[in-house]
């Protein structure tokens, strides 16, 4: 059976850049001496890509008198 743990660890994301050396460095609420346990994702690049596009376009496509024509149209009833 799971427990829940009675001291719960908030979870921090940081967006960082890789510098030229390959390091990476953050800083945080954290205390000297402070043990951690990082995880390390790499960012896709461009696996949303098409997705952040289509969400920050345009909403015209929608705007269409002929399709409001349709759907504002009473059903037969």
């Amino acid at each position: 059976m799971a427990t829940a743990d009675k001291n719960p660890h908030p979870a921090l994301r940081y967006d960082v850049e890789v510098g030229r050396d390959g390091r990476v460095e953050l800083a945080g609420p954290f205390h000297p001496g402070q043990r951690l346990t990082v995880i390390v994702i790499e960012e896709p690049t461009h696996e949303f890509a098409d997705l952040t596009a289509a969400a920050s376009s345009t909403l015209g496509f929608w705007d269409n008198p002929l399709d409001d024509e349709d759907w504002n149209e009473p059903s037969p009833g």
